[in-house]
């Protein structure tokens, strides 16, 4: 790709080297804390989504845009952070995001109708996904060594734990308040986080020149690519994927802008995302091995609270008491994860954290209809603890070695990843759930002979024995077995989609060996052959 005519730098000055010790934890704990609130809110309404569309009476078609609306604008800020961290500044570009968000928040929490709660989640989603990426180059350039190893890990339990948590904290608000103090908890935090970071010294320094050599071109296409994407991926388990002529169109634009975008990477004398991190091999593996991750990571977390909602009955804050476990199990894992890292090939890491996860699946396809806390605590505690051993080499994977001038694109792209699998990943298991379920329920149905209709017929005839009207008793008989059948129905469908998780992440396992890997100790990085 052209770049030769650029004459601004990307490189990260060397700001932060005369910042102390202290002060850069206290940078990157900040930053890190900013990210865990962007990530939380994209999945805090997730066990709420009810008490919301009651509130704003919305339909239930639109009431699944407070989400989709939140991870489009997301996922088209994540690559954009890297372009706008080294024209703003990381310091002023993760305050303006920050400040954004809170103010976003509030409007979110104020909204009167599913139009504006639409607008204002857009833009906290898109003011929020600056901040994810962004602590991931920061603490990859500001640390190195055995602290270097401690940022995956760090991060790995903010990005994994947020979107876990999220169901949990959210079912907990609005149980104990209302739904709209979903978004008004951010305000607080969200106005510390501006004022602190200022205070506390540059990062970097800014190149406002580069806004204004921007390829505007370049930036509409990305936006235009991986929105309609998203919505694709959103909208499409909802109504048939492309047999639907919305989603069609969107395809196609989404296509078509995908063209212009990659066309404009290679040959735009200032790219706003720049590809070559993926000139490095281990780097690019390292992406589909993040993109298997975020698969499971969001897939899991989306799928456990369906479960106990639709098949379990389970109320939002028992559902978030359950899916707890896993939480608590990931930070478990993370010291292991950083320190297994600075010792050992991190193949042999991500081996046995992919390993684990294949087994939490495969333990999750045994699931039947009564499955409640305890049945699914082992299940998840594995899957917790394993998602750990998964991320942080990851990480590790794909920034160490990266030449600074290209840490924040990298940063941008390999988070980008996750969240593309976590999309994908969300509506596969929706569309499996909807095919299995019926495939099930129509075996179900051709299970129904001769002998079940005369069995139904004999229940009616005892029961208009007791008094009861011969009609009613057999709509009631009917109404029965076609919920316990659409239960158990549903109930495979959740095996059979575990057991599809299972095998990919095993299938997944095949790239491992390919990833030129470093080891972190006391001195400097030395690969792994």
């Amino acid at each position: 790709m052209s770049t030769a005519s650029a004459p601004i730098s990307a490189a990260p000055p060397a700001t932060a080297a005369g910042l102390s010790h202290g002060r850069k934890l206290l940078i990157f704990g900040i930053m890190a804390f900013g990210q865990f609130m962007a990530l939380l809110d994209t999945q805090i309404v997730a066990a709420s989504l009810n008490s919301i569309q009651a509130g704003l009476s919305a339909g239930p078609d639109e009431i699944a845009w407070v989400q989709t609306a939140y991870l489009m604008a997301e996922i088209v800020m994540i690559p954009l952070a890297a372009y706008l961290s080294i024209a703003l500044s990381t310091r002023w570009l993760f305050t303006v995001s920050a400040v954004l968000f809170t103010i976003s928040s509030l409007m979110c929490g104020m909204a009167w109708s599913i139009q504006s709660m639409t607008v204002f989640r857009a833009i906290q989603g898109f003011v929020g996904g600056a901040m994810v990426p962004t602590v991931f180059a920061t603490g990859f350039a500001m640390f190195d060594g055995k602290q270097r190893a401690m940022i995956p890990a760090i991060l790995g339990v903010v990005s994994t734990l947020a979107p876990t948590l999220g169901p949990t904290i959210g079912g907990w608000i609005t149980d104990v308040s209302t739904w709209r103090w979903l978004f008004f908890v951010n305000i607080v935090p969200g106005a510390f986080i501006a004022i602190a970071l200022p205070l506390l010294g540059k990062v970097d320094t800014a190149q406002p020149a580069m806004l204004k050599k921007i390829d505007w071109l370049h930036v509409a296409s990305l936006a235009m690519f991986l929105g309609c994407l998203q919505y694709v991926l959103e909208e499409g388990p909802r109504n048939q994927w492309f047999e639907d002529q919305t989603i069609q169109t969107v395809a196609w634009v989404s296509f078509v802008a995908m063209i212009v975008f990659f066309e404009r990477s290679f040959f735009s004398s200032m790219p706003v995302l720049k590809l070559s991190p993926f000139k490095r091999p281990v780097f690019a593996l390292a992406c589909v091995l993040n993109l298997v991750i975020g698969f499971g990571l969001y897939s899991s977390t989306y799928l456990t609270p369906i479960f106990l909602g639709r098949v379990r009955g389970f109320s939002s804050l028992d559902i978030g008491t359950t899916v707890f476990v896993a939480g608590i199990f990931m930070s478990f894992g993370a010291p292991l994860a950083a320190r297994l890292t600075t010792l050992i090939d991190q193949r042999i890491v991500i081996a046995f954290g992919f390993s684990l996860f294949a087994l939490s699946c495969w333990l999750m396809s045994g699931i039947t209809d009564n499955w409640g806390f305890w049945q699914l605590f082992l299940p998840q505690a594995v899957r917790g603890f394993a998602m750990l051993l998964c991320i942080v080499p990851a990480v590790g994977m794909a920034l160490n070695g990266v030449p600074p001038a290209e840490l924040r694109y990298a940063s941008g792209l390999f988070n980008l990843m996750r969240n593309l699998g976590g999309a994908i990943g969300i509506a596969t298991v929706t569309t499996w759930l909807q095919d299995f379920g019926r495939i099930h329920g129509s075996r179900f149905g051709e299970g129904m002979t001769a002998a079940g209709t005369h069995a139904l017929a004999q229940a009616s005839a005892r029961l208009t024995q007791f008094g009861a009207d011969a009609a009613h008793a057999q709509h009631m008989i009917v109404g029965e077995i076609t919920q316990a059948v659409t239960r158990a129905s549903l109930t495979m469908a959740f095996e059979d989609v575990y057991f599809l998780m299972a095998a990919m992440f095993v299938g997944a396992l095949i790239i491992v060996p390919f990833c030129k890997t470093v080891v972190l100790g006391d001195g400097p990085a030395h690969p792994v052959e």
